[in-house]
């Protein structure tokens, strides 16, 4: 059978079996039980993005609690590996500022100087120089999509990597807004990667104060409509490292000649996507306050990759009022400091964060009992998400047989586990980044502040099942042939698997298939076309 025949045959066979819930998976063993693959198999695949070689050996070996209980404690887990991979990144460890340095200025000064000098080809040079500005973002973003996919493949701390893809979507940030792209990297690297298994009320404050959720949701720009902005004795107030006032705050450009006024994103979003939920309970009068709250917070130069600071110009001092609580006037700073102390500690939030947790954790409609649990723990512990996580992977519904593999995989998911499950060795990351992309799920590049959904629906249709088994096929080919989009890779068929169809079913989903996917596997006829059906079955589809 030819591949191509084959890769819309089965993904055909994929959609309706994903979409209709034909396959029913066997029932999971508890929790704990000595030897358990399905168990471990299940722990892999929801702490992690799926087994490597000798993952089921090495946990059956410690015990499937042991293991959990190492991935809850990353910063005990060593990863000498990740820094020999990384080692040639020259961008993941710069500041914003240092990003903006190096890459940003030298051709926003060089776009001032050609648009000056600028005759009759002003068109074509200005398009140069954008082409350049093209270029210069494009090192940053290779280099931080790459990070991101070699660590969730190879990095021995799973549970981080699954967790900072989470608490990223959950707090998105689109790169594609204007100097967004030049903050992602200290965005994700110092406001969410330390903080996934802390305190929910710091990781929201960081994320609050980054110049990446600032400049993306438009805060660094919200100001008291009415207040001095510009008054020249309130300067001294927040004066500079060397003692002087610091220059007017900058506006966007093509807005230097509007005045500046009270911006409701952040506030809205805040607390419909970040803490409350849609249906959390807050009015529209309470994104208001919310926003007058925040006014004042904002970025100190964004062209020149400047971090967060509180400008008091641009402040509303008054009296706020956020969901039935009272903000005194004149707090300043403070101000939006409380919102976070208020919204951290209210129920909606901890009902609305066990929900998504449990949801990508268990399944699509997470069981009322498990979030009510979760919850329950969020609110005792002040937002202790270790602990929710602890509660989570001791549930029983964690482990119910329904739980096991109740999850559709993203297109980032499903790529990341294919690799890993064949063994496969890249030397470099960006083909991979660019496959996600065609499969509908460019890193970094969700435009709504929604983040990517975590439900099947949104992933499971004919056309992207065809495209995930094209990207087998690719990915299953052998040493001599190039691997997806031309890069060069040790192929799975060089790194052991056998020709037997058995042999593929063991390795890659530990002889747990249907009847109807072992015989279709069966029916290819070279060790890439097995290997190719065996990554897009409809059971590896799911974790």
């Amino acid at each position: 059978m030819r591949p191509q025949l084959l890769a819309t045959t089965l993904a055909s066979g994929i959609a309706v079996a994903v979409l209709l819930g034909s396959m029913q998976p066997a029932p999971v063993a508890a929790a704990g039980v000595p030897g358990d693959s399905r168990a471990i198999v299940h722990v892999l695949n929801r702490l992690g993005f799926g087994p490597l070689s000798g993952d089921i050996e090495r946990v059956r070996a410690i015990g499937v609690q042991a293991y959990i209980d190492q991935q809850l404690y990353p910063e005990r887990v060593p990863d000498a590996e990740m820094a020999s991979r990384l080692e040639g990144f020259l961008t993941i460890g710069m500041s914003s500022r240092e990003i903006a340095e190096r890459y940003a200025l030298p051709v926003m000064e060089a776009r001032r100087r050609q648009q000056q000098n600028a005759g009759q080809s002003g068109a074509a040079q200005p398009a140069m120089a954008n082409r350049e500005a093209q270029q210069a973002a494009a090192r940053v973003m290779a280099e931080l999509t790459a990070q991101k996919m070699l660590r969730a493949i190879y990095s021995e701390r799973q549970l981080q990597e699954v967790l900072t893809d989470f608490w990223f979507n959950h707090f998105n940030v689109d790169a594609r807004k204007g100097q967004t792209r030049f903050m992602l990297t200290e965005y994700e690297r110092d406001a969410i990667r330390p903080l996934v298994l802390g305190r929910f009320r710091d990781l929201l404050e960081a994320t609050a104060k980054s110049p990446a959720m600032l400049f993306y949701l438009d805060n660094w720009m919200s100001a008291d409509p009415d207040g001095p902005h510009v008054d020249q004795q309130l300067r001294p107030r927040r004066l500079g490292r060397r003692g002087l006032p610091p220059p007017p705050m900058p506006r966007p450009a093509g807005q230097q000649g509007m005045r500046r006024g009270l911006n409701e994103n952040y506030g809205r979003e805040l607390m419909e996507l970040h803490t409350l939920g849609v249906d959390g309970g807050y009015t529209q009068k309470d994104v208001t306050e919310v926003a007058r709250a925040f006014t004042g917070w904002t970025i100190q130069n964004p062209r020149l990759g400047g971090g967060y600071v509180f400008d008091p110009r641009i402040h509303d001092p008054g009296r706020k009022v956020v969901l039935g609580h009272e903000i005194k006037a004149g707090g300043g700073e403070s101000d939006g400091e409380r919102v976070l102390d208020i919204l951290a500690a209210h129920p909606s939030t901890a009902r609305f964060i066990a929900t998504k947790l449990a949801r990508r954790f268990v399944s699509d409609t997470p069981p009322q009992t498990l979030v009510d649990r979760l919850a329950s723990t969020f609110r005792e512990t002040d937002g202790d998400l270790r602990r929710v996580m602890q509660t989570l992977f001791a549930s029983p519904e964690f482990f119910a047989p329904e739980s096991f593999r109740a999850k559709v995989k993203t297109p980032f998911e499903f790529v990341v586990s294919a690799v890993r499950a064949t063994g496969t060795d890249f030397q470099s990351a960006l083909p991979l980044v660019r496959a996600v992309q065609q499969l509908g799920m460019p890193l970094y590049m969700c435009q709504p502040p929604t983040g990517y959904q975590d439900t099947a629906d949104a992933w499971v249709n004919t056309g992207a099942l065809v495209n995930r088994m094209n990207f087998a096929l690719q990915l299953a080919g052998n040493s001599e042939r190039q691997g997806p989009q031309g890069a060069s890779f040790r192929s799975a068929a060089a790194s052991g698997l056998q020709t037997s169809p058995a042999r593929i079913i063991e390795t890659v989903l530990d002889n747990d298939v249907s009847e109807t996917t072992r015989e279709t596997i069966a029916r290819a006829t070279t060790t890439e076309q097995m290997t190719a059906l065996t990554l897009g079955s409809p059971e590896f589809q799911r974790r």
